[in-house]
C-alpha cells in the first residue's frame, strides 16, 4: 500500500504543527487522538480534537478492537534531575483488530510519523500498557 492514499487536511497539518510546537513548552502531559477514516483514507482527530491531560483519559477513549495514532507529548524529570519532554506517537494497534485495519494503519504509520515529526514510536496492544510510558520514556 502506498503511503500517497492517505491524505491530511490542511488543518490537520496546522494543527499537527502548532500541536508539537505548544507542547514542548508545557508542564503537563498532552495527548491527541488521530483515526484513518476508512471511507476517504484522510487521517484526522475525531470532532471534538480532544487534548488529553493523562495517561488514564486516553486510555477511557481507545477502541477495543480499533488501532489509533496517538500524539503525547510528557514532560518528566530525568534521573539526572534534568525536565525532558519527548514527543512521541503511540501506535496502538490491538491484537484483535482485523488484517484490513492492520494494513490500513501499517501503510500509514511512517507518514504519520513523519507528518507529526515526532521523535519516537511506542507500539502498545492494550490500554493498560498506557501505564508503562513514563518508564519506557526514561523516568
Amino acid at each position: 500500500m502506498s503511503s500517497s492514499l492517505y491524505t491530511f487536511s490542511e488543518s490537520t497539518k496546522q494543527h499537527l504543527r502548532k500541536f508539537r510546537l505548544g507542547t514542548s513548552r508545557s508542564n503537563d502531559p498532552q495527548a491527541v487522538i488521530y483515526f484513518i477514516d476508512k471511507q476517504t483514507k484522510e487521517i484526522r482527530q475525531d470532532e471534538d480534537g480532544t487534548v488529553y491531560k493523562s495517561l488514564d483519559e486516553i486510555a477511557d477513549d481507545l477502541p477495543d478492537h480499533s488501532p489509533r495514532f496517538i500524539l503525547l507529548s510528557y514532560p518528566l524529570t530525568l534521573p539526572s534531575g534534568r525536565i525532558s519532554v519527548p514527543y512521541v506517537m503511540i501506535y496502538y494497534m490491538p491484537t484483535t483488530c482485523n488484517s484490513e485495519l492492520r494494513m490500513l494503519y501499517a501503510g500509514a504509520k511512517e507518514l504519520m510519523r513523519n507528518t507529526s515529526e515526532v521523535t519516537k514510536i511506542l507500539d502498545l496492544e492494550t490500554p493498560e500498557e498506557l501505564e508503562e510510558i513514563p518508564e519506557k520514556l526514561g523516568a
